[in-house]
Formats: C-alpha cells, sequence, structure tokens
C-alpha cells in the first residue's frame, strides 16, 4: 500500500512538471516572436512633414555660422580668405591690421570687452562717452578709437544677431584698432575675454560730431590724440563729411 501510494505522488509531480515546461515553453515561443516582430520590422519612412522639420532643423544649426545667426553669446569664426588678406596690412601695437580707407567695412579686428561694474576711474556709471546709457539689447554699445571709428558708426558681428553702435570710447584703445565691446555683468564680460572677430560696418559715424564731441576735452591727453587725429582726417579730405547743424552735429 506504501508502495502504490508513492508511485501516484511521484506520478503527479511528473505531471505537474510536464504542464509547468509546456507553458514556460508556449511563453518562450511567444517572447521569441515577440522579439522577432519587434528587430525584423521594415524601417519606418519620414512623413513629408517630419522630414522638412528635420531639414528645417538642419538650415537653422547650419546659419549659426554665418551672419544670420540667433541667439549665440559667442560670435562664430572668421573667414580664412579675410584672416589673410589682414596679414598684408600694416599692424597696430597689438599686431592687427589697420584699415587706412573707409571703403573696407568687412574687417577683422581685434575686440576686448568691459562693464561698468568694473568701477573704473573717470567712468560714470552706465553713461557712454556721449552722456547716454550704454546699450545692451538688440543694439549694444561698442568702444573705440573715435579716430578710427567715428562716433555712430554702426557694425554688426559675424554669427550674431546684434547692431552695434560705437558711441563710448577708452584711453587704452587710442592709437589701436580694437574694438571694446561692453557687457552689463563682470561674468558676461570675462567670458568675452578678448577675441578676434570678423565685422562688416553697415555706416560709418559722423567725423564732425566726434571733432565737436573731442574739442571740449583736449585737457585729455587720449582726448586730444583722437581730436587731432579726426582734424587730420577731415582736413585730408579722405573721409566723407556729414552735413550738421550750426554746432557740429549730423543733420
Amino acid at each position: 500500500m506504501k508502495h502504490l501510494l508513492l508511485k501516484a505522488i511521484a506520478l503527479v509531480i511528473a505531471t505537474g512538471t510536464l504542464v509547468s515546461c509546456s507553458g514556460l515553453e508556449k511563453s518562450s515561443s511567444k517572447s521569441n516572436s515577440y522579439l522577432l516582430s519587434k528587430y525584423n520590422r521594415k524601417p519606418a519612412l519620414l512623413s513629408k512633414s517630419k522630414l522638412e522639420g528635420f531639414l528645417t532643423g538642419s538650415q537653422a544649426r547650419s546659419t549659426t555660422r554665418g551672419w544670420s545667426s540667433t541667439g549665440s553669446f559667442l560670435p562664430a569664426t572668421a573667414d580664412l580668405a579675410l584672416k589673410a588678406s589682414a596679414a598684408a596690412l600694416p599692424p597696430d601695437k597689438h599686431g592687427r591690421p589697420t584699415y587706412h580707407c573707409d571703403s573696407i567695412r568687412h574687417r577683422y579686428v581685434r575686440t576686448t570687452s568691459y562693464s561698468h561694474q568694473e568701477n573704473e576711474v573717470g567712468a560714470y556709471g552706465r553713461l557712454n562717452a556721449i552722456g547716454t546709457t550704454l546699450k545692451y539689447g538688440q543694439v549694444r554699445s561698442a568702444a573705440a578709437d573715435w579716430s578710427r571709428y567715428p562716433v555712430g558708426t554702426v557694425f554688426k558681428i559675424k554669427g550674431l544677431p546684434y547692431t552695434y553702435v560705437i558711441d563710448d570710447y577708452g584711453s587704452a584703445l587710442v592709437g589701436t584698432n580694437t574694438i571694446d565691446i561692453y557687457h552689463p555683468t563682470l561674468s558676461s564680460m570675462r567670458r568675452w575675454a578678448t577675441r578676434d572677430v570678423e565685422i562688416n560696418v553697415l555706416r560709418w559715424g559722423s567725423w564732425e560730431r566726434t571733432a565737436n564731441l573731442l574739442r571740449g576735452r583736449t585737457k585729455y591727453s587720449h582726448c586730444a590724440r583722437m581730436y587731432y587725429a579726426t582734424l587730420r582726417k577731415l582736413n585730408s579730405g579722405r573721409v566723407a563729411r556729414t552735413p550738421t547743424d550750426g554746432r557740429g552735429n549730423p543733420l
């Protein structure tokens, strides 16, 4: 009797094992079928709208390398041909090209950065050299030697969407071709640091207005240097004169 009972128990266990193995096999078969169906499918074709969106995004990314970039902080790399042509020009004390002809508007220049938060001696908060507020929006302020870039000169930097206007100067800039880019914070000023950029002058400022503004400041040596250099250019006839009012301001 005991022997029969043991046989019956063994038969039940064997039957259960077979059922379990059968279920596992079915489950494994289903899993394999799913994997085969998942990874052996034909690649889906992009719809026309998705393809157009992809191409548009690629085109938008590619324009950041040129003049139509948007949302960038740092400029694009200058053109190699422009660098090569600039190397043939006489250098200033920083080794950067000196452009003697205003007809050359496409230029390779050294830029630095400054901020009113530096609290330099002689600086009046956020006021520029013409007595207005330094700008940092779509239009941004820049400083330069006014005898090289007269006040009101407007230019763009390759790779950036902003327009820059010369409305400030600095003693360290006099006698150089450097353009100093204004930044409202010390962190952004340090991030820009010193870099060579490609610029395009959209409009030259007024030499007459420049001379008029500097005339009363000649007690400062850097202003005197810019003033007399500006007068020499005006008297040479090599720069275009701007119609002015009785005070020397452009009409």
